[in-house]
């Protein structure tokens, strides 16, 4: 690799250590003490804090703490928010797509343009997210996002109506985030810009219907879905969580398909479809520190004629440590192994592959922007399935930049 190439890589960090210097100028000078003898003035009180109850995000961003809220009347409150950004990004050894096409080394697009509305309190609740949306993967060719949008959950990618009779019990139904894994879909929801190793055998979204119960330190989730958005209700899912008295959480998450659907399309992978998966993941916050390590195992069944049997077995650490209110380091490392005769990976049978993404992160109100460096190396991959125009090198490093607002 040449040096230019790894100045590249590197320049998206520098970039966003770059914006949080600037930040910390921009706070030091902008505000000069009152005037001796004078007592500064009372400030007005803050309005309460209602962020976004949906969708779930990470640690490395915060969602607008007041959104703007409009009253409907019989119907009640609803809080509106929304997501634009963009990205751009350098790749060494870009990967062929699934139509056969080399990746570009450059990319430039459209990461979210989404507008979220939450209707949160109440006996009957809704949520639903609309727009554009992009979601890159370590180690996996880029698809543009109205490539992507149109050939996985649309521009309505998640929504439901939520019923809450009390506040132990409540069932949703609809396009559901999974209960699967330890990162989410989009971009902004997650430590890292991209998704990692792990994520990419887990279920995203699925159509269905969810119970959510808790009891003290307990809460447990339970799913009828369509598993990897087949159209088919037949997989079966649960997350149980125990969270500690210091807020540490311990979580148990499984899937699986009691049925065997003959669904094999770029957003619903037979072989991942058709068997089970489980989780334990562990969360800890400690001072500046988030620290979640998890493990997985997944195992796909033998289908005649749509998928043969193999297992994955895989570990990640997901980290965040905040150097102050503005700027944040995110950070994952993962490695991921297979087994038995499928390719589950798409290195070919029986390979592996290890991953170490860093992700430094400014935000300032609902303004964010942020770096990536991101490596992956494969074990025991396949000529012609690994990285590069003719598959047969076994490593790609990326460095990308991030931008938008969170309104």
């Amino acid at each position: 690799m040449t040096r230019s190439n790894l100045l590249l890589c590197a320049a998206s960090t520098a970039a966003a250590l770059a914006f949080a210097s600037a930040a910390l100028a921009d706070d030091q000078s902008s505000s000069p003490p009152p005037a001796s003898g004078a007592a500064p003035a009372a400030a007005p009180a803050a309005p309460a804090a209602t962020p976004m109850a949906n969708p779930a995000m990470s640690a490395t961003l915060a969602a607008n703490p007041n959104p703007p809220t409009f009253d409907l009347g019989p119907l009640g409150k609803i809080n509106v928010d929304g997501v634009i950004s963009g990205l751009a990004f350098y790749q060494e050894n870009p990967a062929v797509d699934a139509n056969g096409k080399v990746n570009d080394k450059f990319y430039g697009d459209l990461s979210n343009a989404q507008i979220i509305v939450n209707k949160s309190d109440g006996i009957i609740q809704f949520y639903f997210q609309a727009g554009a949306y992009s979601a890159p993967v370590v180690g996996e060719p880029y698809y543009k996002f109205n490539r992507y949008d149109s050939n996985t959950f649309g521009y309505v990618p998640q929504g439901f109506l939520k019923i809450v009779p009390n506040a132990n019990f409540s069932i949703e139904a609809g396009a559901l985030p999974t209960l699967i894994g330890d990162e989410y879909t989009y971009t902004f929801e997650n430590y890292n810009i991209e998704r990692g190793l792990l994520w990419n055998q887990e279920p995203a979204v699925s159509k269905g219907v969810q119970v959510n119960l808790t009891e003290g330190p307990w809460a447990a989730s339970f799913a009828v879905t369509d598993g990897y958005y087949s159209g088919d209700y037949s997989a079966l899912s649960g997350l149980l969580t125990y969270t500690f008295k210091n807020s540490d959480t311990l979580a148990f998450a499984g899937e699986g398909n009691v049925n065997s659907p003959k669904v094999n399309t770029f957003v619903t992978p037979a072989q991942q479809n058709d068997g089970q998966i489980f989780n334990l993941i562990y969360s800890h916050t400690q001072g500046p520190w988030t620290i979640s390590p998890y493990a997985q195992f997944s195992h796909a069944d033998y289908v005649p004629g749509v998928s043969l049997e193999g297992d994955t077995f895989g570990g990640a650490l997901l980290a965040k440590y905040s150097f102050n209110p503005l700027f944040n380091l995110g950070g994952r490392i993962e490695y991921i192994g297979s087994s038995g005769k499928a390719d589950l990976l798409g290195y070919g049978v029986s390979s592996s592959a290890f991953s170490l993404t860093l992700t430094p992160t400014f935000q300032k109100g609902i303004f964010f922007a942020r770096g990536e460096f991101s490596f992956v190396t494969l074990g025991n991959e396949s000529h012609g399935l690994a990285f590069g125009a003719n598959g047969n090198s076994d490593y790609q490093i990326r460095g990308l930049f991030e931008a938008g607002v969170m309104f």
